[in-house]
């Protein structure tokens, strides 16, 4: 009996003994270990060679009790393997709204690139048509089309390189390939105006539709007193700070998917209303007439400024693919890519039907400000108000949308000021108040000047290299491609294009704004 008892001891102490192998405590460096199954791991080298194996070792690993243990070793040299090395990463990037979160996928870089890609302003592409005419504005708005895509592709590519580094900022890329001084001179401005900038259009263009939405559903009976454009302006922007106080990029995901849906829904609507309804008499294709061969060619640049402006997002798709995990075996570019492809796929099916469809519809009479002043102008009176109305509210949603992904570089540079000079976190308190400061101010410049969408000409044609330009010279700088190949003409020739137009959009905006002038009138919105 006593043998029996001895022999079951000895089995359970040999079971315990295998439990603590197979759960063996691992003590972990001060900074992170990168394997696949952590969620942020950068791509890693993968040249350093292995240790060799002790005989000792081995000869340890044959006994039956230590087999647990030799599988977990196993594992864990399976990941370090494949990894390369142990790899510090910037703490602050898990204190940031940009890179707090990196559980992001395929869907998420789907919505919040269909959010950022389609706005407002596809609704006047039609006016490029009216410089460029059928066939060259198929043709520009193709090529652009095409272009931009490859950029795209660029920047996808460039996000991980082969040291490790994942460029989760699109200033941080600049600085990484420029130098931190020309990449500043270079990145800053451009993606600050981009961002910062289109908060403030925003807020002109959904409190002023806000309004137009009221008008519809009121009606000309309504006996309520209608609030005045400034109201809408302050109505709008406590939405807008409401909605910012979401922590992180990846937790607007919904609000982006909500912003994509309306987006395409009143792009949608708007062509399909404008090609159904009768056309306004006097219509015509043929190019405006300019009183001199200058004003014709400038009017030229103008349209391709447009087309240009159309293709918006190049400076977020950086920080969206930044939400990701990313590892060797699946880096982030992978379903970055996946999702990108399906979200232009649906932006090419909004922006070509309504460029096209808006041209054929109202031809040279569309007005300047897009397809929803021509849809209000020419069949306010043989469209339904429940039409009406629902195009307007689908834009003010869409630009409360918008206003969260665009924002959310701005709150990620101010926090960074903060983290950077305190070595912690924001607190919950310091980043509501910081979101709702830049609110304010945002407010108050859309109130202040608002002549602002005037200079927008001006302005976006210095940030067009942000999609044209800099990525081909980035990619050049830093893979480094062969001398005289393909690709490397192929960047050039890009690159360079890229900054002609850029310059000649410019040169465009300043002789509209000499040639024609402009209304400056402070804290009057209109």
């Amino acid at each position: 009996m006593g043998e029996v008892v001895e022999v079951v001891k000895t089995s359970l102490q040999v079971a315990k003994a295998r439990e603590e192998a197979e759960t063996p405590a691992i003590s972990a460096p001060p900074f992170q270990l990168e394997c696949p199954s952590m969620a942020r791991s950068p791509l890693l080298d993968m040249g350093r060679p292995k240790t060799p194996k002790s005989p000792f070792a081995s000869r340890l690993m044959m006994t039956p009790i230590a087999s647990p243990m030799k599988k977990a070793i196993t594992s864990m040299q399976g990941c370090l393997e494949e990894v390369g090395h142990f790899t510090k990463l910037d703490p602050q990037d898990a204190w940031l709204p940009i890179t707090e979160s990196r559980n992001g996928n395929a869907f998420y870089s789907a919505f919040h690139t269909l959010c950022s890609g389609i706005g407002v302003q596809a609704l006047v592409l039609p006016l490029s048509f009216t410089a460029l005419g059928w066939t060259w504005g198929i043709l520009c708005l193709s090529v652009a089309f095409i272009w931009q895509m490859y950029t795209l592709w660029l920047l996808v590519q460039l996000h991980e390189s082969e040291s490790g580094a994942r460029y989760s900022r699109y200033l941080r890329l600049s600085m990484a390939a420029f130098g931190e001084k020309r990449g500043k001179l270079f990145a800053l401005l451009p993606t600050m105006y981009l961002s910062g900038g289109t908060c403030v259009t925003l807020i002109m263009i959904g409190g002023a539709t806000m309004k137009i939405f009221f008008q519809t559903i009121c009606g000309a009976t309504c006996d309520v007193n209608p609030l005045t454009t400034l109201e809408w302006y302050v109505a709008f922007t406590c939405c807008s700070i409401v909605m910012a106080q979401l922590p992180n990029l990846n937790s607007i995901a919904g609000v982006s998917l909500i912003g994509a849906i309306t987006a395409i829904g009143y792009c949608t609507l708007i062509w399909v209303v404008s090609i159904s309804k009768r056309r306004p008499v006097g219509v015509s294709y043929h190019p405006l007439e300019a009183k001199s061969d200058i004003e014709r060619l400038f009017s030229i640049f103008n349209a391709l400024g447009i087309i240009g402006f159309a293709f918006r997002g190049h400076n977020l798709v950086l920080e969206i693919q930044g939400t990701m995990p990313s590892s060797v075996k699946r880096p982030s570019r992978v379903p970055m890519w996946r999702g990108v492809k399906f979200a232009y796929i649906i932006i090419a099916m909004c922006l070509f039907p309504i460029a096209i469809g808006g041209y054929w519809a109202y031809g040279n009479l569309i007005p300047n400000g897009g397809m929803l002043d021509a849809l209000h102008k020419y069949h306010a009176h043989d469209t339904s108000r429940f039409l009406l109305g629902l195009t307007s509210l689908l834009v003010v949603v869409n630009s409360l949308s918008s206003f969260q992904i665009y924002a959310m570089p701005v709150f990620d540079n101010l926090e960074l000021r903060y983290t950077s000079k305190m070595n912690k976190p924001c607190p919950w308190w310091l980043r509501s108040g910081i979101r709702a400061a830049f609110g304010c101010l945002a407010f108050f410049i859309a109130v202040a000047l608002p002549f602002l969408p005037t200079l927008a000409g001006l302005i976006g044609g210095i940030a067009l290299p942000i999609t044209l330009a800099y990525p081909c010279f980035m990619w050049l700088l830093i893979k480094k491609p062969k001398k005289y190949s393909g690709v490397w003409y192929l960047n050039w020739v890009l690159g360079a294009l890229g900054m002609v137009v850029s310059i000649l959009v410019v040169t465009g905006a300043i002789w509209s704004i000499v040639t024609v002038g402009m209304e400056i009138h402070f804290f009057q919105p209109q």
